[in-house]
């Protein structure tokens, strides 16, 4: 019986975590900038397509990792950005995008990639392809090591 209770208070536990765990605060392209204008941040931009299967398992294995979570959610603001999407418009900089001619804009031509933008909302580089959690938090600490203050 003892057995039974520890074993079933584990799975409680586990299963609690396992629900309880913090997803990315994914934002759309303007939010990102009007939270930046408020508190200066880093943006990653996920510039995505429906049809993307290493898209599909960067949203599976590596976005869910709760290592790439919790530094994604600290360091940036992120973005995702559908780049066949034509029906949403949006202002930036004065002018008026799709998400599709952001990406464009932005001179994304693979997917998935993820385009890294200062706190100015300025790109500063792509890191294109799929990447595993550690190789991908690897990437971004890099840069967000160079290009912070």
């Amino acid at each position: 019986m003892k057995k039974f209770s520890v074993l079933t208070l584990l799975y409680f536990i586990v299963t609690a975590t396992a629900f309880s765990q913090e997803d990315i605060k994914w934002l759309t392209f303007e939010e990102a900038a009007i939270a930046t204008n408020s508190n200066p941040k880093m943006i990653l931009v996920d510039v995505y397509t429906d049809w993307c299967g290493w898209c599909k398992k960067m949203d599976k294995e590596t976005f869910t990792n709760p290592e790439v979570i919790a530094y994604v959610n600290e360091n940036f603001y992120p973005v995702k950005l559908h780049a066949e999407k034509t029906d949403r418009k949006f202002s930036f900089k004065g002018k008026e995008y799709t998400e599709a001619s952001m990406a464009k804009t932005m001179r994304v031509t693979s997917f998935p990639n993820f385009v890294i933008m200062d706190a100015t909302m300025e790109n500063i580089t792509q890191l294109p392809g799929y990447r595993e959690p550690k190789p991908f938090i690897d990437g971004l600490d890099g840069i967000v090591k160079r290009f912070s203050k």
